[in-house]
């Protein structure tokens, strides 16, 4: 007897879409929603992001009618090295390699030999051609697939390959006419394998692939964070039948079971019973039914629960039980819900079935049965719910439909040994999960009708995760996820779009001698600004919204429109003015006795943080006020007690043993690293302990860069022999992060970073600035003594905190397990300073007391210790940004 509850099944009368509240920017736009006529729907026309799509006529035939935007759709075209297609029953997913070349911007040290005159540069900015690696995947309807091997081939110059690799059941149908279109041979890969290539690559290159979808929260999807090993897992694929993969490693996984009742059951006999032929029209028959008027539930039988049994009475007892002896029609609808319902019912009994035979908890679903439609993830979602008991979620994949694809690409690609590199989805040229136009509901927009495209970047490294996460599994970098608070959500996409002027002014001015660097900097806010109202409406596009993925999104546009580092003239001349005052800071500190010369480079660190140019209420002052320095920026400073204070407990701490090793986040260029950095280095170095600074990889706003940090330190190094001497011995490395980014991951560094950080034994871990240590990472667990500071540059995130503009976070953390300060003092009477090992402390004594551990934090809550699963962390901290309007929207806007 199939067990379901009647009212938590109840779909709305109106269709349900993935993001169920639907967000108007006026009242016109909701009247011209309402005017569509009869007429415009017989036309049949749709405006997808990528161009105009007149969509097929008949299902038996091939519509050629359709325009293909190159730029849009098939971008690097041209370039494009290898192929791979996936096609099923009625979408095909194209996949292919090619090289992308952009501008990048690289930093050379001027010879410096000659006599130097005041006006110097420290060294030169030049921007080069680069050529990197990129893989496109694009799916469409089959309906356009000769058209697109047309226009394929009319652009494909440069093609290596002389083969196409092929998968899906319509691989063979479709096999005479790509060979004949473009002139490749198909080379056949199994369907099952390529599936699994396809959903191991996307699990360990993209963060927030998976989510669970909740039809009655307030965010729909709730992503699930990247596991440190994505195995063993069970795909549960629902194609026209059902496949289940249990999935052990990369090249070890087996089909343990199946069903031939699936996705081909559901469109089959949902065909018969209704009519309608279209798999869409009949998931959305089914969204408006009620499965009640068809099927039998227990009450129906027994008058009401069935106790004995443990059965209440709106369970379904028998799937369509009520049209055998009802004497009446039923309606098209109900008859369409009850068979989603009975097939669901099945197929998540069968899945909880062989997850508990074998053991597994995660459980993955794909295939065209799900395709990221709401009404059948919730019904495979409360199948699974019910079955286990709460004990195993369905999961599902925002990437999906381009499994085949990928592993198909992927067979055909081992030579390049592409798992031996990181990818990075670039979300200038990625669609987002269940893309629509901006006045469309998901589940108003014609799915099929649309190209939906996915664009991952190959890093150059390797990126690993920290060796230093306390529990890498729970680690999440965002303090809040922006996808379930939709009033700081607004706040923060209000933010970014309010600064897309001051963004575009400086692109420009960091491109003087390039005169269409105007009309690109018009294409990024076109499209920049596209992607903020995309995200207004789908909010779950790229996994979850955060602070991070918006920066990030920015980034990633101003590359696609070469405009590799808009800060770059900036940070050149703030970098040149610093260093003439470095000497002066440091003879300054070195006159002071040591109690008071330990606050004032504390203090040091955080007036440079100060110079953000990412924080409008700075980047305002230092362009009306170009004298604001060093010195004006530490009276901005809050006085103690700052909002979060443990300066206190650091202080006692520096009075044990040195620390082996120093890992150093660093943030901003010019002041920042130069006159509040540097000095706090040279500090630790004359203690003994040994420091890494890891630095971007590439630019992000006026972060120093790898490159950068390498030439002002050999300049440092010049003045000042503590510096000299680091370098020389290794004492002080030079590293870069990995990262492109404001904010830091710490589950996907550079693989260099992470083991110079194992080999030296790093027990030390600081973090600095707003992007690194409160967007992120404020909640991050290290298995060692950390240390994270920042100045609040945003007064509506101040206030939130229970602060003000430039309230300072200074938080001193030592993991339970570590000696407290009496260990210290003890161990440093007993034992030499650089022979001593960290011990664990008697049972009573494995966590410091609050006395010894706490400090004073925000007058808000952020969370109280015990909570420590992903999703209790970020509605604490979610719980911060309530009441966004409540007040004047503040000016100081921080992006």
């Amino acid at each position: 007897m199939d067990e379901q509850r009647e009212e938590e099944m109840e779909e709305p009368e109106e269709a349900q879409g993935a993001g169920s509240v639907e967000i108007l920017d006026d009242k016109e736009e909701r009247r011209d929603r309402i005017a569509r006529t009869d007429k415009d729907k017989e036309k049949q026309k749709t405006m997808a992001e990528c161009g105009r799509v007149v969509r097929r006529t008949s299902n038996h035939t091939m519509d050629k009618s359709i325009i293909l935007p190159p730029d849009e759709i098939f971008r690097n075209l041209e370039n494009a090295k290898r192929f791979a297609i996936d096609i099923g029953g009625s979408l095909t997913k194209l996949a292919y390699y090619s090289t992308v070349q952009h501008k990048v911007a690289k930093v050379r040290s001027f010879d410096h030999t000659a006599k130097e005159t005041s006006g110097d540069k420290l060294y030169e900015i030049a921007v080069q051609e680069e050529v990197t690696e990129r893989l496109h995947f694009i799916k469409f309807e089959n309906a356009y697939i000769e058209t697109c091997l047309d226009f394929i081939k009319d652009h494909l110059v440069n093609t290596e390959t002389k083969v196409i690799k092929a998968t899906g059941g319509g691989a063979h149908k479709f096999k005479d006419l790509i060979e004949k279109k473009l002139g490749l041979k198909v080379d056949k890969e199994d369907e099952m394998t390529c599936l699994i290539k396809g959903c191991n690559f996307v699990l360990r290159n993209i963060p927030h692939e998976a989510f669970v979808y909740a039809k009655h929260a307030d965010s729909e999807f709730r992503f699930k964070n990247t596991q440190p090993d994505i195995f063993p897992y069970l795909l549960v694929n629902i194609g026209s039948g059902v496949s289940i993969v249990k999935v052990e490693s990369e090249d070890k996984f087996e089909r343990i079971g199946g069903s031939s009742i699936g996705g081909g059951t559901f469109w089959g006999l949902g065909a018969l019973l209704t009519k309608t032929k279209r798999f869409d029209e009949l998931l959305q028959l089914a969204s408006k039914g009620q499965h009640t008027n068809v099927d039998m539930l227990v009450k129906d039988i027994y008058g009401g629960p069935y106790s004995t049994m443990g059965l209440t009475g709106d369970r379904i007892a028998s799937s369509f039980g009520k049209s055998a002896t009802a004497d009446k029609e039923f309606s098209k609808e109900d008859m369409a819900k009850s068979l989603l319902h009975m097939i669901s019912n099945d197929i998540g009994q069968l899945a909880c079935l062989y997850a508990k035979l074998h053991n597994l908890s995660r459980v993955y679903f794909g295939g065209f049965f799900i395709r990221g439609h709401p009404v059948t993830m919730h019904t495979i979602t409360y199948s699974i719910n019910y079955f286990t008991k709460g004990e195993v979620q369905a999961l599902f994949l925002r990437h999906e439909g381009y499994l085949g694809a990928i592993g198909a690409f992927l067979k055909g690609a081992e030579e390049d040994n592409p798992n031996q590199y990181s990818w990075e989805e670039n979300y200038a040229g990625s669609s987002g999960l269940m893309s629509v136009s901006p006045d469309m509901s998901p589940m108003q927009r014609a799915r099929s009708g649309t190209f939906d495209m996915l664009e991952m970047d190959r890093k150059e490294r390797q990126l690993v995760k920290l060796p230093l996460l306390q529990d890498p599994s729970s680690y999440i970098p965002d303090t809040v996820d922006l996808t379930e608070d939709a009033l700081a959500r607004e706040y923060w996409l209000f933010c970014f779009e309010d600064a897309l002027d001051e963004v575009v002014k400086r692109a420009v001015a960091s491109q003087p001698d390039m005169p269409e660097a105007q009309e690109r900097a018009e294409k990024f806010r076109q499209k920049y600004r596209h992607k903020l109202q995309t995200l207004r409406h789908q909010p779950f596009a790229h996994g979850s919204l955060t602070v991070r993925s918006l920066l990030d999104t920015r980034e990633h546009c101003l590359n696609e429109f070469n405009f590799p580092d808009p800060y770059s003239k900036i940070k050149q001349r703030e970098n040149d003015l610093a260093l003439k005052y470095y000497l002066k800071t440091v003879k300054s500190l070195d006159q002071l006795e040591w109690t008071e010369r330990q606050f004032a480079l504390v203090r040091g660190v955080l007036a440079g943080n100060v110079f953000d140019w990412g924080a409008k209420v700075v980047s305002d002052v230092l362009e009306s006020d170009p004298e604001f320095g060093f010195e004006e920026a530490k009276r901005q400073l809050e006085e103690r007690p700052w909002l979060v204070d443990c300066y206190d407990q650091w202080f006692e701490r520096l009075k044990g043993p040195p620390h082996r090793c120093a890992l150093f986040f660093v943030d901003n260029s010019g002041v920042d690293i130069i006159l509040g950095v540097m000095p706090f280095v040279r500090e630790l170095l004359s203690r003994g302990t040994e420091v890494v600074l890891a630095s971007n990889s590439a630019p992000a706003l006026n972060d120093v860069t790898n490159g950068e940090l390498q030439i002002l330190t050999e300049s440092i190094a010049a003045m000042d022999p503590v510096i000299q001497d680091g370098l020389r011995d290794e004492r002080l490395m030079l590293v870069q992060s990995g990262s492109s980014s404001p904010c830091l991951d710490l589950s996907r560094l550079d693989k260099v970073l992470a083991t110079v950080v194992r080999e030296r034994k790093t027990d030390l871990v600081i973090i600095e600035g707003m992007g690194r240590a409160i967007h992120t990472n404020y909640y991050a667990m290290l298995s060692c003594e950390s240390l994270k500071m920042a100045v609040i540059k945003n007064s509506w995130l101040a206030d939130r905190l229970g602060g003000k503009l430039f309230s300072v976070v200074f938080k001193y953390e030592v993991p339970a397990g570590k000696l407290n300060k009496k260990e210290i003092g003890k161990q440093l009477q007993e034992e030499p300073v650089r022979e001593q090992e960290e011990e664990k402390l008697p049972e009573e004594k494995q966590s410091l007391s609050d006395e010894e551990n706490s400090c004073p934090g925000p007058s808000e809550d952020f969370g109280s210790d015990e909570e420590t699963s992903a999703d209790s962390v970020m509605r604490s901290f979610g719980r911060i940004f309530l009441n966004l309007f409540s007040k004047e929207q503040d000016e100081n806007l921080t992006v």
